[in-house]
């Protein structure tokens, strides 16, 4: 099993090695967004709520949506950098094709964030994080530094923060509607979060072998919470706030919609298949935090999606 990952990323290696796409030099992506609104009406978290907006409303959404998910996704490409940092302090031999995978995805990371923070300031966004604070920022930094030290919830996490993007993106790139560079961002981003994708899945069984009870415990009963979390906070209450909305009543009424809750079944089932391919849970045996977070039963089928309310 070992020789087989080890050459699975040692093709990994090589993909990456061959394709290095600098954001800041690649045409398609040293562009700007346009001034209008960048997301399809269908594609905006406030789709499912039936609201009576304004098409300038319409236009603050979209572009507060990007800069939210965008900010979100640097915040959360460097906590990977910093576990797979640590990793690479305290591993065997620098020689395993596994560190130098690390290496290359965080370059990789790297690009994407500097096109991420180019993208962010191309917004010039207005919206307050009203999560954001003493106590919530200090919780979070405690979290991180738990998280990085386990490094099957790591990696749990690292498949989850890939997934939930990606799946947006996937939407976002394939709807002629979407602004043409946010479409472009989207295309480059995916190509190589793809190959990370299949880093983690591959590793994630061997790393399961290892795992400490108190590892066991995190990714099994603590994971799911962290995750909807993730997932509920990559667009935050401040963004419909700008719009003239109530930030916070608006906020929990967009995660309660039928299509939020869809969207967020859909983005995380492919995590839970990789838990259940590593070992985490026996077919069938699938615990009721995470059935709830991912909508599937005991054996990981889906259920019926929530009727609107």
């Amino acid at each position: 099993m070992a020789i087989a990952v080890a050459d699975r990323i040692e093709r990994l290696n090589t993909a990456s090695a061959r394709r290095v796409i600098d954001p800041d030099v690649e045409p398609d992506l040293t562009g700007h967004v346009g001034e209008g609104q960048l997301l399809p009406d269908e594609l905006l978290t406030v789709a499912g709520l039936d609201l009576e907006l304004t098409a300038e409303q319409k236009r603050i959404i979209s572009r507060e949506e990007i800069a939210s998910i965008t900010e979100a996704g640097v915040r959360f490409e460097a906590v990977l950098t910093a576990g797979f940092a640590l990793q690479i302090a305290n591993c065997d031999s620098v020689k395993d094709p596994r560190i130098v995978y690390l290496l290359h995805e965080i370059g990789e990371e790297s690009r994407h964030s500097r096109l991420f923070v180019r993208l962010f300031e191309q917004l010039d966004s207005k919206a307050k994080n009203p999560i954001s604070g003493r106590i919530a920022d200090r919780l979070m930094r405690r979290g991180t530094r738990r998280i990085i030290s386990l490094p099957s919830l790591l990696y749990t996490l690292v498949l989850a923060g890939e997934e939930i993007p990606d799946l947006f993106q996937k939407k976002a790139s394939e709807h002629p509607e979407t602004d043409p560079f946010l479409r472009a961002v989207n295309k480059y981003h995916r190509l190589e979060e793809a190959r990370h994708l299949s880093f983690a899945r591959a590793l994630l069984p061997e790393i399961w072998e290892k795992a400490t009870l108190a590892e066991k415990v995190a990714v099994r009963r603590f994971a799911p919470w962290v995750i909807q979390g993730m997932f509920e906070t990559i667009v935050h209450p401040g963004v419909y706030t700008a719009a003239g909305l109530p930030g916070w009543a608006t906020w929990k009424a967009v995660n309660a919609t039928p299509e939020r809750i869809a969207f967020r079944h859909e983005a995380i089932r492919p995590v839970l298949k990789a838990l259940v391919e590593a070992g985490i849970f026996a077919p069938g045996k699938i615990n009721k935090r995470w059935q709830k977070l991912c909508g599937v039963d005991a054996a990981g089928q889906p259920l019926a999606q929530p009727a609107a309310a």
